[in-house]
């Protein structure tokens, strides 16, 4: 791998509230493409407003990052919602940011569901192709970030929607190749991280819960900017990928 994108949840505040470490605008140095979190699970008018500004400053690509209507659980819960219900909510928050990006002069460049949407779209079918088709209708050339081989992978690659595949720098993986999600994330080594996503570049390859090797093709890593110490991970990894001569930029 010569090149990979890099990207991160961010604009995750809300209010008074900082989810984090709140070094959202210091770990956006970093990262090549960040997904802003549009109110429904995390963040706010302002909060989405002074992120895209960083990003503009830094020159790193912005998408939507809708959730479930979950502030409380910060959209890490399942909710058991109609296909229409949960399309017209994306919907609705990817309006609110393309609208806040405008302003800035910016177009969005992707789309990326957060926490238990994400998983929610990646098996089921009926939601993740009401959601591409709505898509190929107002923004066929966004940019959907989503697991590789996912239901939603699947679907986009079928309707003609441009896909991003992730590899999740901060999550374990099993042999499944499903993320193992949970919501308490624990502090993680930087130099392990860093190795990890070095291997994953390499050869394709990441180590499983169950101890074993899975074979893994991905476009973008992501690493969580809730994730504790998430700044000296990302400065890990962002260092161990310029001395390996891997290109961190958008996809292509």
């Amino acid at each position: 791998m010569q090149a990979v994108d890099l990207n991160s949840d961010m604009g995750e505040s809300f209010g008074p509230w900082t989810i984090g470490d709140g070094v959202d605008a210091q770990l956006m140095a970093y990262i090549s493409s960040a997904n802003i979190a549009t109110g429904f699970h995390a963040g706010d008018p302002g909060t989405m407003r002074r992120t895209v500004e960083r990003a503009k400053q830094l020159g790193v690509a912005i998408g939507a990052h809708p959730g479930f209507r979950d502030l409380v659980g910060f959209g890490r819960r399942h909710i058991n919602a109609p296909a229409q219900e949960l399309v017209d909510d994306m919907l609705y928050q990817l309006g609110a940011l393309r609208e806040m990006a405008r302003a800035q002069g910016l177009t969005l460049q992707h789309i990326k569901p957060h926490g238990a949407l994400y998983m929610h779209l990646a098996r089921d079918e009926a939601a993740a192709r009401l959601l591409v088709q709505n898509l190929q209708i107002i923004e066929p050339t966004l940019r959907l970030y989503c697991m590789p081989n996912s239901v939603i992978w699947r679907v986009a690659k079928e309707l003609g929607q441009p896909v991003v595949r992730e590899f999740y720098a901060d999550r374990e993986y099993d042999l499944s190749g499903s993320i193992v999600f949970t919501r308490q994330v624990r502090a993680l080594d930087p130099a392990t991280v860093a190795a990890r996503v070095l291997r994953a570049c390499q050869t394709n390859l990441v180590r499983t819960v169950e101890g074993e090797d899975l074979f893994i093709e991905f476009d973008s890593i992501c690493l969580h900017s809730d994730t504790p110490g998430a700044l000296e991970l990302v400065e890990a990894t962002r260092e161990a990928l310029d001395e390996a001569g891997i290109i961190v930029r958008t996809p292509q």
